[in-house]
């Protein structure tokens, strides 16, 4: 019966379809709620008296912010979204517009979150922030081996629970991390290097977490020292600022977020390698509270947590824009999503992992 499994493993792995798109920028926005991608900054939250924003900043805020429609606001806040994925790739989790999405675990936060879009599936018995190695197999470790991917799937994080969750003892991936872990990086080129001494001599913001532009700097140097065919960023000021209920600092790390992802894709447009056949796909592991008084949470007791949102441009997605009136999509599709966007099916592997989003497929 060997020989008839391993033919069966082979053939659930086989190629999904002949696409243009030959590698994939993966990148996670930590507990961005849909409301502010879709609508953009929210007034009340800014008036409201202990909504997030210091009496004394109000002013400032509003004139940064607000603008007359919610198409205005949004586009203030992310452009290159607005400016460029709109008009040639498709967004889903617009609620107001009939195309919801949301995640399938139900515990409403991160780790959960992580492991479903990148497994695939949500696991009951991933119910914590612990650093336990994750069991599951992600479609960055199942992609890293398969044929033409090998040592070409590497990832930046901010977030010291990622090797953890992409399991590096096991699955091997470059992962760079902020915290200790990175340090393996750090001999690998003088720029990997250099980034390691501006962490030493800038504080984190958080006791297992730093900022995002040491991430985002990373992840342009990984681009040129590993030339990934997969390259998965990890970016976490917007959850991390919206803990601290601080809702202008939320709204400027959002725009951060979005010039961080421009540049990264602009870079990947500028190298033969990438041009005309990199995929971006932007999604976030949970949503968060609807209301002034508890956006700033996110668990299976607030309600909006369970709210997500996807995003995607690439050569084999159909520019329709910002999707209205579809099926629900749920943040279990991203791992297969991905897989098949380079022609392969890892939905095919496990009967528990979702199928892709098959309307950013061109080819299906």
């Amino acid at each position: 019966m060997k020989p008839l499994f391993l033919l069966f493993v082979l053939l659930a792995g086989s190629a999904f379809g002949q696409n243009t798109t030959r590698n994939v920028l993966l990148v996670t926005l930590d507990g961005l709620r849909w409301q502010e991608v879709f609508r953009g900054a929210d007034e009340a939250f800014i008036n409201t008296p202990g909504g997030g924003v210091p009496e004394k900043e109000i002013k400032a805020v509003r004139e940064t912010w607000l603008a007359p429609t919610p198409e205005e606001r949004r586009r203030k806040l992310m452009p290159f979204v607005w400016g460029e994925i709109a008009a040639r790739g498709q967004l889903f989790g617009n609620r107001d517009r009939g195309a919801p999405m949301q995640v399938a675990n139900v515990e409403w936060f991160s780790y959960p979150g992580y492991n479903e879009l990148l497994c695939g599936f949500p696991d009951a018995l991933v119910t914590s922030n612990l650093p336990i190695p994750n069991r599951n197999v992600t479609v960055l470790e199942w992609l890293n081996g398969r044929p033409g991917f090998a040592g070409r799937v590497a990832g930046c994080t901010t977030w010291q629970i990622f090797p953890a969750i992409v399991n590096v003892g096991r699955s091997r991936l470059p992962l760079w991390v902020s915290g200790a872990q990175h340090s393996a990086l750090a001999p690998k080129t003088p720029a990997f290097a250099e980034i390691n001494r501006w962490m030493e001599d800038i504080p984190s913001k958080a006791n297992d977490e730093h900022y995002d532009g040491f991430g985002f700097r990373a992840a342009l140097e990984m681009i040129d020292a590993v030339k990934p065919r997969v390259l998965y960023v990890a970016l976490g000021e917007p959850d991390t600022n919206a803990h601290a209920r601080r809702y202008g600092v939320y709204l400027e790390s959002i725009r951060r977020c979005d010039r961080f992802i421009r540049e990264i894709w602009a870079k990947l447009q500028s190298l033969e390698q990438y041009r005309g056949t990199t995929t971006l796909v932007i999604t976030t592991d949970h949503g968060r509270g609807r209301t002034p008084e508890d956006w700033k949470d996110h668990n299976k007791k607030t309600p909006g947590s369970n709210e997500t949102w996807l995003a995607v441009l690439g050569p084999d997605t159909p520019a329709q824009g910002e999707r209205t009136g579809t099926a629900p999509v749920t943040s279990a599709q991203v791992a297969a999503t991905v897989a098949a966007l380079l022609g392969e099916n890892f939905a095919a592997t496990d009967a528990r992992i979702a199928g892709p989003v098959t309307d950013v497929l061109a080819r299906r």
